[in-house]
């Protein structure tokens, strides 16, 4: 299967294949460990490592989307004194989805059902929260971005790091989410909430 310059070889065609779906994606990302190494591995990288964050993990499972017939596709969502979230989204039909490395329980997998981007990015919102237990999504990617626009820079298999990605996600536009009344208007998480969203969190 040819699918682009860099392109993996067939074993590891064979790996990503046997994932099966964009679920099977999301139990392989939510089997290896997650590390916080300031690194932006290459999806074959992270195959071999078996270990990644969020940023990698969202190149990871645009490949292997793009292995099982889907288009490569990222999305940002920006936070407020936190860490923004890498998505790999992909659509069933008219439907959208996501795949993502998360060390919160609720910032991984939604199933292919939300009508619109804004409708996907605001199934994060409760779940989106740092240590302190503020809500902090603020903003989204007003449009997808496609990896493969670096096919040319070999970004499924460089065995160097892909920052290019998160470079040029910070780049493009993003759609905010809050008026700032509402903003203002935010409550923190109560405690339960708070540790349901770090269960498991290493």
């Amino acid at each position: 299967m040819k699918i682009a310059s860099g392109e993996f070889t067939p074993a590891e065609i064979r790996k990503i294949s046997a994932m099966r779906s964009p679920w099977g994606i999301q139990k392989f990302l939510d089997a290896i460990p997650y590390h916080h190494a300031g690194t932006a591995w290459s999806p074959r990288i992270v195959l071999q490592k078996k270990t990644a964050h969020c940023l990698e993990g969202a190149v990871f499972a645009a490949a292997a989307l793009r292995v099982l017939g889907y288009p490569p596709l990222v999305f940002d969502l920006e936070a407020y004194r936190d860490d923004d979230h890498v998505l790999a989204i992909f659509q069933e039909g008219k439907r959208w989805g996501a795949i993502a490395k998360s060390n919160f329980s609720g910032l991984r997998y939604r199933a292919p059902v939300y009508a619109s981007l804004r409708e996907l990015a605001m199934s994060y919102f409760e779940d989106y929260f740092n240590l302190a237990g503020d809500r902090s999504l603020r903003r989204y990617t007003a449009k997808p971005l496609d990896l493969r626009q670096f096919d040319k820079l070999n970004w499924m298999t460089n065995e160097k790091d892909v920052w290019f990605v998160a470079e040029r996600l910070c780049e493009v536009p993003h759609t905010e989410i809050l008026t700032p009344k509402a903003e203002k208007a935010l409550t923190r998480l109560d405690k339960r909430s708070l540790e349901a969203g770090k269960f498991g969190r290493q």
